[in-house]
């Protein structure tokens, strides 16, 4: 009974270790995004720094950075949080370790001073010749080959507790070791975050006395995004309209898109990978513009609107399909010369927009990960290349970031 509470005690003991690895090289692996997606800003911005004045996607740029280098510091403190609770529980099994050794020892020790008090070799003979029969004997001799395995055996146990508790302790020492590197680090990624946060008053200063032509480009930009989102909102309707009109049954939702039994599949299959959809690009990335109305935390003057998220990344980067679908329109937007990519999963529409060309036609079925066509990069502002992606459920706009699997 007693071994059997011991083994249960090292098993429940090793299932939060194990989920606690797990959670620790979790929050490495959304850290590593992180700092990727600080590198990548830090790369655009040194980019975008050489023109002679800042301009609003600089203050994108550094806004996004810093929020990127704010959620790499929350994730540090969550990985030293993470490791002091694996630091307490490889103690608990040392303390048990150390118990349990110290009780073997005891035990040996008592066994082996009852040995040679009161038997040599000589007196082993002894106890074997004295036998009263033949039978006796052979017991005795068994008795004896058992007690010796049973010594040997002590023995091996005491050594293999004394090598795994070595292991602990190492182990606990590198988790030491680990958890300074990381308060190391959290001290320079926040020093870091001061130096920046630094420049983006820099940048806002400049850009506060320019408020005239940031108003003006705002307002190019809105003029653009709502022609967009007109569209868009047009094409749904007359999707619907058109399935409706075309279909022997009830739509599935009053008003909504008309389904057939494989489209309804595919839409449910799209809903059911909600935040595990791929990213609608490849390679290094930030995300400048979030979804939603929202008042710039800087510029206190701008409204944002974006019924999307805005995607930065390196010239010549192609936009590519986040789920099995059919192209529902591919649109070029009158008086703008990017295209956007409509396609329908079921219910659910992905949209790509601000593509500098095309690589698929209205009616093409696409698949997971398809390049679409490449994003448009904006030789009179640096080179900024940003794609506009957006989920919409029939007439209703998802937040995207809610969907993908960043």
């Amino acid at each position: 009974m007693k071994y059997v509470t011991i083994i249960l005690f090292l098993l429940l003991s090793a299932f939060p270790l194990l989920s606690q690895d797990n959670s620790v090289n979790e929050l490495r692996q959304k850290r590593k995004a992180a700092l990727e997606a600080i590198n990548e800003a830090q790369s655009q911005l040194a980019e975008a720094q050489k023109k002679s004045k800042s301009s609003l996607s600089d203050l994108q740029l550094i806004t996004a950075q810093i929020r990127a280098r704010r959620e790499a510091i929350s994730l540090l403190d969550k990985e030293v949080t993470q490791i002091e609770q694996q630091q307490k529980n490889i103690g608990n099994e040392i303390a048990q370790l150390e118990k349990e050794l110290d009780k073997k020892r005891e035990n040996y020790a008592k066994a082996m001073r009852s040995i040679y008090s009161k038997r040599s070799g000589y007196d082993k003979i002894i106890f074997i010749l004295s036998a009263s029969s033949l039978n006796q004997t052979y017991r005795r001799m068994r008795y004896l080959r058992e007690y010796s395995s049973w010594r040997k055996l002590q023995a091996e146990e005491i050594v293999s507790r004394q090598q795994e508790l070595e292991r602990k302790r190492q182990e606990l020492q590198k988790s030491k070791e680990e958890k300074e590197a990381l308060i190391a680090e959290r001290r320079g990624e926040t020093a870091k975050l001061q130096a920046q946060e630094e420049d983006q008053k820099t940048i806002v200063a400049q850009l506060k006395k320019e408020e005239k032509a940031i108003r003006a480009e705002l307002q190019q930009r809105k003029k653009q995004a709502d022609a967009l989102n007109r569209q868009i909102e047009k094409l749904i309707a007359e999707d619907t309209k058109e399935s409706v009109k075309k279909a022997n049954v009830k739509a599935d939702t009053k008003g909504g898109y008309a389904m057939t039994k494989v489209e309804k599949e595919l839409s449910d299959d799209f809903a059911k990978n909600k935040g595990r959809l791929p990213f609608p690009l490849s390679g290094s990335y930030l995300i400048v513009g979030h979804f939603g109305p929202q008042q710039h935390p800087q510029l206190k003057y701008v409204k944002i609107d974006n019924k999307g998220i805005d995607i930065q990344t390196k010239p010549g980067t192609d936009a590519r399909a986040v789920f099995t679908g059919t192209v529902t329109k591919v649109v070029v937007i009158p008086g703008y010369s990017t295209h956007s990519v409509i396609v329908r999963h079921g219910n659910y529409l992905t949209v790509y927009s601000n593509l500098s060309s095309v690589y698929v036609k209205t009616g093409d079925a696409v698949s997971t990960r398809q390049a679409l066509g490449k994003i448009a990069s904006d030789a009179s502002d640096g080179n900024r290349t940003v794609l506009n992606f957006q989920i919409w459920k029939e007439t209703t706009k998802q937040d995207p970031e809610l969907w993908l699997d960043k």
